[in-house]
């Protein structure tokens, strides 16, 4: 069985529109993965107004809704150059999480417009039923991961860099890979979301370079990590690692970074932050045999230089695993489309805390 699923991606940076089709060789847990094309697009003019509306301002119902209705038709036009004439078995869109705060989370996007444009059945809301067993409706990605990434003696660590920092880490997959040894594998998957990651360095670019961000981590790589201010800043970060929950709206951590980087030098205090994000991390990825890096922080070299010299494992980045960093979401997405309509639950209770696991998804079908 085979079938080509695509997967579409905001994150919560609003830096893009991410898609990409995948081929499904196979059913349910069995299947298999491979990653063909990929197309980023910027949301332009949508960005402001969805950070807005993330950023809890008061926005008019009417205004909410023409958002969602012209972020269904950027999705439109991005799958269209996607696909280039090719019919997928379906289209899974994540929409952007605008509030996050179990129970309350909220995906924004009006889907029916995609549906009914490309002909094609769509998979939405995808943490609704997980929260509704009591999970945190986050992280989805692990099993998604566990498709992609896993091997089959190797202890692997997905580390992504995103707006926050979230991690899945994969036990030795093992063989032969019947049913019951799947089941024992898949009780063993473990992450969960860690730290701000990218909100924080992005907002200090912003703050300090009057840049959108610090491309490559260059102005970081210029400066050194200050003791004190390091320390201060991870002392933050770990303070939502402790949590032990799911990350979203309210944090972001923005304002008390930015009070603390105030004074220093701005290449010192962006070296000092990404160092605190490695120490955040670090103790997080233990034990693993190999890091497989992803998502936008991945281009940081400082950051990601950071995190290398806090463990002895050795770090790759998705890209050697056939899914491009900044699209491994997107690639995700697309797997958890296809475990939905094969009504597999996407979601671990193990890491979401959910009571039980549950089939997610909510389809339009043309």
């Amino acid at each position: 069985m085979r079938r080509l699923a695509v997967g579409c991606m905001t994150g919560t940076s609003l830096d893009a529109l991410d898609a990409a089709t995948v081929e499904i060789a196979g059913h349910s847990l069995s299947m298999r993965a491979a990653a063909r094309r990929f197309v980023s697009r910027p949301l332009g003019a949508l960005a402001p107004e969805l950070r807005q509306i993330a950023d809890q301002h008061p926005v008019a119902a009417r205004q909410v809704a023409d958002v969602a209705r012209r972020l269904a038709l950027l999705h439109v036009h991005v799958l269209r150059e996607l696909l280039d004439g090719q019919s997928p078995a379906l289209i899974c869109v994540h929409g952007q999480t605008v509030f996050h705060q179990p129970p309350l989370s909220w995906q924004l996007l009006n889907p029916a417009p995609i549906a009914e444009a490309l002909a094609t059945p769509v998979v939405f809301d995808l943490r609704a039923a997980d929260l509704a067993a009591g999970g945190q409706g986050a992280p989805i990605t692990p099993l998604a991961d566990a498709i992609l990434f896993a091997d089959a003696r190797e202890r692997r660590a997905i580390v992504n860099l995103g707006g926050f920092c979230n991690v899945t880490l994969l036990p030795p997959r093992g063989e032969p890979h019947d049913d019951a040894n799947r089941a024992a594998w898949l009780n063993q998957i473990d992450g969960g979301d860690v730290c701000s990651c990218n909100h924080v360095l992005d907002a200090l670019a912003r703050e300090l370079l009057g840049a959108p961000y610090d491309a490559g981590g260059a102005a970081a790589a210029r400066g050194r990590a200050l003791p004190h201010l390091r320390s201060a800043c991870a002392a933050l970060l770990a303070a939502q690692s402790a949590a032990g929950r799911s990350l979203g709206s309210g944090d972001e951590l923005i304002t008390a970074v930015i009070a603390l980087a105030r004074g220093h030098a701005p290449h010192d205090a962006l070296a000092s932050l990404c160092a605190a994000i490695a120490d955040t991390i670090a103790p997080r990825v233990h034990p693993a045999d190999r890091l497989i890096i992803a998502g936008g922080g991945a281009r940081n070299r400082t950051l990601v230089d950071s995190i290398a010299a806090h463990t002895s494992t050795p770090v790759a980045v998705s890209d050697d695993f056939g899914v491009p960093l900044s699209h491994r979401e997107a690639v995700a997405m697309a797997v958890l489309g296809a475990l939905c309509q094969d009504r597999v639950p996407i979601t671990l209770p193990r890491i979401t805390r959910a009571t039980r696991p549950v089939v997610s998804g909510v389809w339009i079908v043309p």
